[in-house]
């Protein structure tokens, strides 16, 4: 044991062949083994690469495109193509942007033909809403050759506008696979322009063709508020027509007359004299006409008329609200949840043909996600700057100057989003509030936080776990269908929370879909499935109601035949806590028009929502007035 303390800690202890190694033996072996290795694989790589005739090319960073720009003297040959929404939204964008005077045209429906397409001509392992519209912009280009339009005139006299965006989906990668896709089938070119969800389009590139100005926005937002608003009133009567196809009959109608008056809507502009002499001031000039722009948005009443008018219409649609059917729920991502074909395997009609009623999700409830989500991140950086150094803490003056700021930017999203809700509210007022109100974005952010951070950015959040939870408690649905495309990550996530969600609230029938181009049998199996649960809970709802009121439901029947303003397309039935159905709610009211008193009093779908008396008030006013002008008109036909 000496001896060896002895060598150990001798100087030369060090060496070797003092302590018993050979001197041969070190680490640089395996170093050169691994470099040995290194130099045999580029070796046969080399060979290999010279058999097959593979030359070994240069690595280079993918940059943008430069794309010919959209210059003003283009518009009048140009034409706008667009789409992935209904073709509801999509119809009256159309009308808007030929209002403005561009030429446009959008896509159809995607079908499984443009799923194919899209495979065909993009990269692999894309997520199914990417095959679906990049292959359906591909399909209608190969159909405008097909019609004897070349190649070359499709190339300069089309250009694509869509969405991006950023983030963990691929929903940022379309703008590459959109280049791609048209590369592949031969329309290298081909114009994209990708209008972000953050940040607007690209101005410099085509700022001259494209007029980014108040009028674009304010034409866009009130085509795609009232695609929305109508789209929910359609899901509501057409499960209850008397008259089969007489709903889709009326809203084609209804429709086309709300695209003309998109089509001939003139603006606020600054005319004769005044405006003239104004003018000589241009930022004064545009100020005041801005100013004006947002003055008629907000109090004109042009669009609210022609949607009193079209309700005259939607309101003599007859409809059997005393047919029992199971409310779904519609969730998901944004694609597959809005999309109404091949995409999400025509979910929506397959939901009613199977005997249900479908609440849809609209458009406005992502606008105004999008500006709750921009002000929670900004809540969480007041005092903070990302572009500028960081504040000496003795700087207060220039501390306060960056939270003014910021609090001020904070304040301009508060207001945009209380004139979204106030617009939105003042259409759905004039469809005598039948249109759900838009969900409440802070009671959504409360009750998912504990099972979703909603601080996760991508896809919709916390949105699928907080709608669950949020529609179940408020009694408005029976199940809820969450439709999401074959592995879409913050969905996937969703997923894995929602297991949580229906662990800890028992009651909850929760169905997730994954839609791809294949599978649609099986997919609406398991929706049967599903249904059949929802079905059963839906007519033991329906019993339990009818049984006590205490009438039969002829006698509920009969009573609805002598008064006919029940069976308006436009009457509102008002939402008892506790029921679902609307059959149930129906025969709730019925019973107390007829004399039934419970003990709890109902409460209309926008109290259920957002515990609004004011507006339950105005409801019911609505239907007083409803009933007056059948009465008037039963009088007139009476005396003729």
């Amino acid at each position: 044991m000496s001896n060896l303390k002895r060598i150990v800690d001798s100087p030369d202890s060090g060496s070797p062949d003092k302590i018993g190694i050979p001197s041969n033996v070190d680490s640089q072996p395996a170093v050169d083994t691994e470099n040995l290795i290194q130099q045999k694989l580029s070796e046969k790589r080399a060979i290999l690469r010279k058999e097959l005739g593979i030359e070994e090319g240069v690595a280079h960073h993918f940059e943008k495109p430069v794309e010919r720009p959209f210059t003003k003297d283009q518009r009048p040959d140009t034409t706008l193509l667009f789409g992935g929404l209904t073709w509801r939204h999509e119809h009256l964008i159309h009308g808007a942007f030929e209002g403005m005077g561009y030429k446009c045209e959008y896509l159809p429906t995607p079908d499984v033909n443009a799923f194919q397409l899209g495979k065909e001509f993009g990269n692999n392992g894309q997520c199914n809403p990417t095959y679906f519209t990049v292959g359906n912009l591909v399909k209608y280009l190969q159909e405008l050759e097909h019609k004897g339009q070349l190649r070359d005139e499709i190339v300069d006299n089309y250009i694509f506008l869509t969405a991006g965006a950023c983030g963990p989906c691929r929903f940022g990668m379309y703008e590459a696979e959109y280049r791609l896709a048209l590369r592949n089938s031969g329309f290298d070119g081909f114009r994209v322009e990708l209008f972000q969800q953050s940040g607007g389009l690209n101005q410099s590139e085509i700022e001259a063709g494209l007029e980014l100005n108040t009028d674009f926005f304010l034409a866009l937002i009130n085509a795609m508020n009232m695609g929305d608003l109508l789209n929910d009133v359609a899901y509501q009567i057409r499960p209850y027509e008397v008259n089969e196809g007489e709903t889709d009959r009326v809203l084609r109608e209804c429709m086309d007359t709300l695209h003309d008056v998109f089509k001939h809507k003139r603006s606020f502009k600054l005319d004769g004299k005044v405006g003239n002499l104004l003018k000589s001031i241009p930022k004064a000039a545009n100020t005041i006409e801005t100013l004006g722009k947002f003055l008629e948005q907000l109090y004109g009443t042009e669009y609210t008329d022609n949607l009193r008018e079209i309700g005259k219409r939607i309101n003599e649609i007859e409809v059997d609200r005393t047919r029992v059917k199971p409310t779904v729920k519609i969730t998901g991502e944004f694609w597959a949840q809005t999309t109404e074909g091949d995409g999400n395997f025509n979910m929506f009609r397959f939901l009613e043909r199977e005997g249900s009623q479908v609440v849809v999700e609209p458009v406005g409830t992502w606008v105004v996600y999008m500006i709750h989500q921009a002000k929670l991140k900004m809540r969480d950086r007041l005092g903070i700057d990302e572009k500028e150094e960081p504040i000496s803490s003795w700087r207060l003056d220039r501390r306060l100057g960056r939270k003014f700021k910021q609090q001020r930017s904070l304040q301009t999203l508060t207001l945009a989003e209380s004139i979204f809700k106030r617009e939105w509210n003042r259409m759905r007022e004039a469809l005598n509030y039948i249109p759900h109100d838009l969900t409440d974005q802070y009671e959504l952010q409360r009750i998912g936080h504990p099972f979703y951070n909603s601080r996760s950015g991508g896809g919709e959040g916390h949105l699928e776990v907080a709608k669950n939870i949020y529609y179940h408690n408020k009694d408005l649905c029976h199940m809820v269908l969450s439709l999401k495309p074959f592995g879409c990550m913050p969905s996937t996530q969703s997923d894995g929370a929602q297991s949580a969600v229906v662990n800890h609230f028992k009651d909850i029938i929760y169905l997730p879909i994954e839609t791809s181009g294949e599978g649609e049998i099986n997919a609406h199996s398991r929706v049967q499935m599903a249904l059949g649960e929802a079905k059963v809970k839906c007519k033991e709802e329906f019993n339990r109601v009818l049984d006590t009121t205490g009438f039969t439901l002829d006698e509920i029947k009969q009573y609805v035949d002598d008064h006919p303003e029940l069976k308006r397309g436009l009457y509102v039935v008002p939402h008892t806590k506790g029921i679902v159905g609307t059959a149930a709610n129906f025969v709730h009211h019925v019973a107390e028009l007829m004399g039934y008193r419970p003990e709890t009093q109902p409460t209309t779908s926008d109290e259920a929502e957002s515990g609004s008396v004011e507006q339950a008030l105005a409801i019911r006013k609505a239907n007083q007035q409803l009933t007056l002008m059948d009465s008037k008109s039963s009088g007139n036909s009476s005396s003729c």
